[in-house]
């Protein structure tokens, strides 16, 4: 058996007992192929970057499998026929991740990203400006308008 992780999107106007629903569909099929189903994480209703099929929004959920490549087909194939699933992605992984997942974490917790918008990078400095330097400048303005 091999382990992977399946994300899938549902749509905006199914409610959270109907997603829940069909992830109790999707877990059957794995379970009867002798597969099993680890962690399951609905990571809720979250705004598309682009429109899919016309919806705008999308219920987002995870779910962590041990099954054969054939279970998987399987649900990847009712996936497609099914009405109310827009996207999906499986993904075949070495390991599963323990806790939860970077979608659950506060931005804060995660540690990905340090300083800000600049990442690791220096931040760039602005060069103070002396007395002397704004006087000069406002010299050959001055001679250029006497001339």
């Amino acid at each position: 058996m091999s382990l992977y992780e399946h994300v899938f999107l549902a749509r905006q106007d199914v409610s959270s007992q109907q997603v829940e629903a069909l992830v109790e569909q999707f877990k059957t099929i794995i379970e009867e192929s002798g597969g099993t189903v680890g962690k399951v994480e609905n990571w809720g209703l979250k705004t598309l970057t682009y429109r899919i099929r016309k919806n705008r929004k999308a219920h987002f959920t995870l779910m962590n499998l041990d099954a054969a490549p054939e279970a998987v087909a399987e649900v990847e194939r009712q996936q497609r026929l099914s009405e109310d699933i827009l996207r999906s992605l499986t993904l075949r992984v070495d390991e599963h991740e323990e806790g939860v997942s970077a979608m659950m974490q506060k931005r804060e917790d995660r540690g990905d990203r340090r300083g800000g918008r600049f990442g690791d990078r220096e931040r760039p400095r602005r060069e103070a400006r002396s007395e002397g330097q704004s006087e000069e400048r406002a010299k050959p303005a001055a001679s250029e308008g006497a001339s």
